[in-house]
């Protein structure tokens, strides 16, 4: 990796690619240091503590979130938009139409996705001034006052939100590509002092911390290692292509393979199920219920918490319940068995049709497991050393499969723009 980007750095345009990229992150960096008005910033950041979703999203968003600044939002509207936009390209053929229709359709598809965003980030905005106001992190709620201070925080949010999506844009069209996942990246990767930061501070406190902080090392990095492993593994199914004669050439015969992702859906399994599960604690929050009481809803609160065993099992169920779904709606067996069979193709031993399809729908399922049982791993991983240790791990198995995902993203996208520029030279 290392050796790639310092190849990139010798190249003149790519260099001016990766400063005007960095260029975009301390924007970005600058921005999330710019507070909103009329919040409690301690109130806000006691709120991100309580709230296993929202301590997520501020990690994701490198503490803006519970810093109160303009950015604080990030990109989640932006992801949230996508995610709808690929849930409903399923269900409506206009939709399914323009992701066949190359370039005109990808930005058909772009600006329906941006609009889609705008309207939740308005939504999110709305939805997080309420719920400041209700855990009581909003200075003014009376009056004009009151007024003025709603009127610029979900402003100030939704301006943020937009902001972060034309940044990205900026770093798809000037930059090295991969604008919004770039900026996810530095989010998290701004997290990094602080988390490390904390260990050091619980070495201090505890003696017996001085051998778990270690352990915890040694296990970053071999879960550095298993999410590269896991991210680049793939079952590749053989395809040969038949000849046919056309005047006096000859056409096909070729032996390629059709290439299968262990982890397929990626991370967003772990985001969907992470929502549901966060679903009870945000909905009783709005009713003052915070699991702090001795009440039956507060003891519903707290088995929906992250110290629960109960929490762990269900959310290692719908991590993998979640991945067969997501799979399901992006990936269509009997479209690629019916492509295979327009152009000649066939798997070997197997017969053209829904022989194939039942064959490649069969090995999609048994790989699917295994990358669904990998993410389910990685996200639960976590909660259990918590438990058993008492340290709190700020980065995770999530944001460590966001983090290796996006880097290895980069790199094939510099290996691709050196072999475009000098395809020989990059070889030798």
């Amino acid at each position: 990796m290392f050796e790639v980007f310092r190849n990139a750095w010798k190249d003149v345009n790519l260099r001016k690619k990766i400063l005007y990229t960095l260029f975009i992150i301390v924007i970005f960096r600058f921005g999330s240091n710019v507070y909103v008005p009329f919040l409690d910033m301690s109130a806000v950041a006691e709120l991100m503590q309580g709230e296993s979703l929202l301590s997520f999203l501020d990690t994701m968003t490198g503490g803006s979130l519970s810093n109160g600044t303009l950015l604080a939002m990030s990109i989640t509207p932006y992801i949230n938009a996508s995610i709808i936009i690929q849930l409903l390209a399923v269900a409506i053929p206009a939709l399914e139409r323009m992701q066949k229709e190359g370039d005109e359709g990808r930005k058909k598809i772009n600006f329906i996705t941006k609009m889609t965003s705008l309207a939740l980030a308005i939504l999110q905005a709305v939805g997080f001034y309420f719920l400041l106001r209700t855990r009581g992190a909003i200075k003014y709620t009376d009056g004009f006052d009151g007024v003025l201070a709603a009127i610029t925080i979900v402003i100030c949010f939704v301006a943020g939100a937009s902001l972060i999506i034309w940044l990205g844009d900026q770093i798809n069209e000037k930059g090295i590509g991969n604008g919004i996942s770039m900026i996810l990246f530095a989010g998290i990767v701004a997290r990094a002092p602080a988390g490390v930061l904390s260990l050091v501070q619980s070495m201090s406190a505890d003696l017996k911390n001085v051998i778990l902080v270690p352990i915890v090392g040694i296990i970053f990095i071999v879960m550095i290692g298993l999410v590269v492993l896991m991210t680049n593994a793939e079952r590749r199914i053989p395809v040969q292509y038949a000849k046919r004669v056309v005047g006096r050439k000859m056409y096909g015969g070729q032996s390629t393979h059709i290439p299968i992702k262990v982890a397929m859906a990626g991370v967003m399994p772990i985001i969907f199920a992470m929502s549901v599960m966060a679903l009870p604690q945000t909905i009783c929050s709005f009713f003052g219920i915070y699991g702090q009481g001795d009440t039956f809803w507060d003891g519903f609160v707290r088995l929906f918490s992250q110290s629960s065993w109960l929490y762990a099992i269900i959310y290692f169920l719908l991590i993998i319940a979640f991945n067969y779904f997501y799979i399901a709606i992006q990936y269509n067996p009997v479209e690629i068995a019916n492509n295979l069979k327009k152009n000649n193709g066939a798997i070997p031993g197997i017969r053209p049709g829904k022989p194939t399809a039942d064959f490649i729908q069969n090995s999609l399922s048994k790989i699917s497991l295994i990358g669904a049982m990998f993410l389910a791993f990685i996200a639960i991983f976590p909660i259990i050393f918590r438990q058993l240790s008492g340290l709190d791990i700020a980065m995770g198995g999530t944001t460590m499969l966001i983090l290796v995902g996006v880097a290895l993203e980069t790199v094939r996208s510099l290996e691709s723009q050196m072999m475009m520029r000098h395809h020989k030279g990059f070889l030798e």
